[in-house]
């Protein structure tokens, strides 16, 4: 994994093609399709897979099966609905393929692996994984899927990595066990959380070495689970990560001591804090007592109305992992301009002589991510599947993503930069 940190300064070309561009599709398509088409394991496959990139990629066109079926010479529902629900051709070997393109077209110094979850509504209760839990595109607890996605992010562009598919703790409960043969689930499927799932996919990437990447960032739901930070700092992957305001830290390491033996049983063996030790100080508390002179201006990025900026303050603290001190770290605060400044914090595993400016632009990394569910959802049909099937969802998420990083390379080939994207549809990640 490389660590060189090369600042991305400039925004990648837009996602919308042109009439013009629309027109040179096909031979393009011909030529992607054809760099997957190997790992498919019969010929109907390879040839439904071209369809149905085809259709995800139609504009201002519906996106369900039925819909992309209809819409492509040749075209099948049944046959469609078959090859994305039920077809017996698997997606890893696929998407190790499109790491090594994205590494191709997207790969440089100091780039960044991006990991969000992304929630699509569902009626009924036999799609698989579906449940009442949070769903962001209602802002509310709703009935849905829910998933966890990895981004890859340079300066040349972004595009999706890899998917899984969330099952809720609820649905290992035995009166669920129907919905599991419903949805095609293989039996001893283990339970994942979200963070779990985030670590199988970058484990996967960071062990390949196709993909250079320097960083790693995520939102709460990551930053706020010590044992994902735990097996990143392992791996010596470095990471910058949202943590919610009640973190605590200690900003010196406290003493821990081996309580003495009672003289009665087993001896203690685990260290704990020395008595007197002084207790972690949460973030936000901590944020109030800097000084003035601790906060300093930084552009963040470079926005379409210009720059966008927001104050920092940087300190070195340690970790409380398990209520003893971690690692030492960097705690990052970021407050937004204006009379009702936002706070957000940080926490990150890099080292103590970081340059601050990079923190900055890191801190700043999450959007590609953003960006390429809108693009997805807007444009590409990702959240318009109807299939209720485990590796129909997969199957379908897959070609999405293959989808998506056709139109970032053709873009970069065609270097079109004047344009922005226009969605059929409003999307939410």
């Amino acid at each position: 994994m490389s660590t060189t940190t090369e600042a991305l300064t400039s925004d990648p070309p837009p996602f919308e093609l042109s009439e013009e561009d629309v027109a040179q599709l096909a031979e393009e398509l011909l030529t992607y399709h054809a760099q997957f088409a190997g790992l498919f394991f019969r010929r109907e496959q390879k040839e439904w897979a071209l369809k149905y990139l085809e259709g995800l990629l139609l504009p201002d066109h519906g996106k369900s099966v039925e819909t992309l079926a209809l819409s492509v010479e040749g075209g099948n529902v049944r046959n469609m609905q078959q090859f994305i629900g039920a077809g017996a051709w698997e997606d890893e070997g696929i998407l190790d393929k499109h790491a090594e393109l994205v590494a191709e077209s997207l790969g440089e110094a100091g780039c960044v692996l991006i990991v969000d979850g992304s929630e699509f509504p569902k009626k009924g209760n036999y799609s698989a994984g579906v449940a009442r839990q949070w769903c962001g595109i209602r802002g509310k607890i709703d009935n849905c899927q829910a998933a966890v996605f990895v981004a890859y992010a340079s300066e040349r562009g972004r595009t999706l990595l890899d998917r899984r598919l969330y099952l809720p703790e609820e649905w290992f409960q035995a009166s669920s066990r129907d919905r599991w043969q419903r949805c095609g689930i293989a039996e001893g499927t283990p339970f994942r959380t979200k963070p779990q799932l985030a670590w199988e996919m970058i484990e996967r990437i960071n062990n390949s070495g196709v993909l250079p990447f320097t960083w790693v960032t995520c939102d709460e739901t990551f930053g706020n689970n010590p044992e994902f930070l735990e097996r990143l700092e392992r791996a010596e992957i470095r990471y910058l990560a949202d943590v919610p305001v009640s973190t605590r830290v200690w900003l010196e390491r406290p003493e821990t001591r081996i309580p003495p033996s009672k003289g009665k049983g087993r001896p203690p063996s685990r260290a704990r804090l020395a008595p007197g030790a002084p207790q972690p100080i949460r973030v936000d508390e901590l944020a109030v007592q800097l000084p003035r002179r601790a906060w300093r201006k930084h552009r963040v990025k470079d926005g379409e109305k210009g720059p966008i900026q927001a104050r920092f303050a940087f300190v070195r603290a340690v970790a409380v992992r398990d209520k003893l001190p971690g690692p030492e770290l960097w705690v990052v605060f970021r407050r937004s301009l204006g009379a009702s400044p936002e706070l957000k914090v940080f926490i990150s595993d890099a080292p103590a002589d970081t340059l601050r400016r990079e923190l900055v632009r890191v801190s700043g990394m999450r959007w590609p991510i953003e960006t390429c569910f809108e693009e997805a959802k807007g444009e590409l049909g990702m959240d318009e599947y109807q299939t209720r099937s485990w590796r129909g969802w997969h199957h379908h998420m897959t070609l999405v993503i293959l989808a998506h990083h056709f139109v970032v390379r053709l873009k970069l080939r065609l270097k079109k930069g004047h344009r922005r994207l226009r969605s059929r549809k409003p999307a939410s990640c």
